[in-house]
């Protein structure tokens, strides 16, 4: 469905942040992408949606590639209309509209009323928070209400991949789990492809089908969920596990320790 075959991102033609990523979504997949932070994975999602260039970023080299067509010169209007979506991470929501109102004018792709009333059901019935909140401006709701207009936005244009950007990003542990259970629950329905930046990386991997790993802008890692989550080196690095099942504190690993891991 989405293949990056080998992708460079320039930005400010100066500075290079993405080396040779390669990866695939087929369909109807969750793939996990993780990462430290400033490894690359928001860079990679803005390079399927086409938001580097509103941010003097480009696909320099390689190419992305949904259903055999090239996306990557498309414009980010172009790449929505084919049913691709960025969720973008911070909760960025019209705060002066209605939750009502921010869920309709996601919608703005969509020019058939009927359908757009179907899809906002749609929402509600995966929301049904939201739709008792309908009338109240977004700017008023929790961090987790806000994720859900968020997400919900993004649901009413029925995409074909989410790119959702760290869901989990300030909210309690409670909340975590019951946004978790909710995109498990639209990928089920929908059978929409996804792929999941997210640093809370159990979280992603229990719903995860396959995973990457990044750093410094390369795949350093990758394998199925299930591989990821009992491999040594993701236990100690991104699970704050050991060998022996002891938590530990990310500063206590030195860097060229993982590199040398990571390449072995």
């Amino acid at each position: 469905m989405l293949n990056l075959n080998n992708i460079e991102v320039v930005y400010s033609n100066v500075i290079l942040v993405l080396r040779g990523v390669s990866m695939e979504v087929p369909p109807g997949k969750i793939i996990a992408l993780l990462g430290a932070n400033g490894a690359g994975k928001t860079t990679t999602l803005k390079a399927v949606s086409g938001l580097l260039s509103i941010e003097q970023g480009a696909v320099t080299d390689g190419s992305i590639e949904y259903n055999g067509e090239r996306i990557d010169k498309l414009n980010p209007e172009s790449i929505v209309r084919r049913g691709i979506i960025q969720v973008m991470e911070g909760r960025r929501l019209f705060d002066h509209l209605s939750v009502d109102e921010n869920l309709r004018a996601s919608a703005y792709v969509t020019n058939n009323a009927i359908e757009m009333k179907k899809n906002l059901e749609l929402v509600y019935s995966y929301f049904p928070r939201l739709k008792e909140l309908s009338k109240r401006p977004a700017g008023y709701l929790s961090g987790g209400e806000q994720q859900m207009v968020v997400i919900g936005s993004a649901m009413m244009i029925r995409p074909k991949v989410m790119l959702l950007d760290e869901p989990s990003l300030g909210l309690s542990p409670k909340l975590v789990g019951e946004i978790f259970d909710i995109i498990k629950r639209i990928h089920t329905i929908e059978n929409s492809g996804m792929i999941l930046v997210e640093q809370n990386a159990k979280a992603a991997l229990n719903i995860a089908d396959y995973g990457y790993v990044m750093e410094n802008g390369r795949i350093v890692m990758d394998g199925s969920a299930e591989k990821l989550k009992n491999n040594e080196d993701i236990k100690e690095f991104y699970l704050g596990l050991s060998q022996v099942g002891e938590k530990k504190s990310f500063r206590e690993v030195k860097h060229y320790r993982r590199r040398k891991r990571w390449l072995a």
